[in-house]
């Protein structure tokens, strides 16, 4: 019998899904399998988490458990039949192997959801199954490949498309659990996480990012090299550009799968001194101000 799953990611029966999905993050980072290569222990408990985080995930299965109609692994409970139910002891059993009448009316309905008309069994598939990927914000952008390594030890190759967004979720057919022979599996179902970058912040479809530039560039302009999600590109910061002034790269943003546009890069410049100030520089600057000066602030 599986382990309470609310044992199993230590969290309370009124927990919040916020609450399940972080203490099932915490526990899959300290036993992953790739964290802990031939560990069996670790993957053992790693196994009976994905199992409590699927299950507690799920709302209709966590009302069923916590109502007691199913066990933590997922199966139907055998339930007290009261008397005239179908399979309490006064009840009619069908003709067979017992030797007992059947009750057509009784048993026809519960048969039907198991098996077609003609005793063909329904379309039945199986169980869906959740994961998360963490990918880089340039990898979203661009797209990337990426394997998965599942909590039995298998894995998945999954081809993370270009402009994959946070939260997202991609459906791998057929890569869930498997079932029964004849009966189709279930899919993999996994949410990608987009990590920050420490240079580039996506809005929309469009990368954002700050330039640093020098004094001297912006008073006599330049041509700068930027990082892209692509590679670098050539800039021209023209003679007199303000700190704040924003630069547009047209079709260096995100590609957008579902209008067929793709974003811009917005570029905003930012004038960066030098930690010292030389006296060269300094007396330039004063005899400047006495011939040129002027205040920005004034209207």
């Amino acid at each position: 019998m599986a382990d309470d799953p609310y044992i199993v990611l230590g969290v309370g029966k009124a927990a919040t899904q916020e609450e399940i999905t972080r203490a099932f993050r915490k526990l899959a980072k300290e036993l992953h399998p790739d964290v802990n290569p031939n560990n069996k222990a670790a993957t053992e408990r790693f196994k009976k988490a994905s199992a409590a985080n699927e299950l507690l995930s799920d709302p209709d299965k966590r009302r069923r458990y916590d109502r007691g109609e199913i066990d933590a692994s997922g199966e139907p409970r055998r339930a007290y039949q009261p008397h005239g139910s179908p399979f309490s002891a006064g009840a009619r059993r069908p003709a067979g192997a017992y030797g007992q009448t059947a009750d057509d009316g009784a048993f026809g309905d519960i048969f039907d959801g198991l098996f077609g008309s003609r005793g063909r069994p329904a379309a039945m598939r199986g169980q869906d199954l959740r994961y998360t990927l963490e990918v880089d914000l340039l990898e979203a952008v661009t797209g990337t490949k990426k394997r998965v390594t599942l909590p039995d030890g298998g894995v998945l190759d999954l081809n993370v498309p270009e402009g994959v967004e946070d939260g997202q979720v991609l459906r791998l057919k057929g890569k869930g659990a498997g079932a029964m022979r004849g009966i189709e599996p279930g899919d993999a179902l996994v949410e990608i996480r987009v990590r920050t970058h420490p240079d580039f912040k996506r809005v929309g479809d469009d990368l954002v990012m700050e330039l640093p530039i020098s004094l001297d560039e912006a008073v006599l302009g330049a041509k700068i090299e930027v990082a892209t999600a692509t590679g670098r590109v050539q800039l021209t910061i023209p003679k007199g550009t303000s700190s704040g002034r924003v630069f547009r790269l047209k079709g260096k943003g995100v590609a957008n799968r579902a209008t067929g546009n793709t974003g811009d890069q917005l570029v905003t410049v930012r004038i960066q001194l030098p930690e010292k100030i030389d006296d060269g520089l300094a007396y330039f600057l004063s005899e400047w101000r006495q011939k040129n000066g002027y205040d920005p602030r004034k209207k």
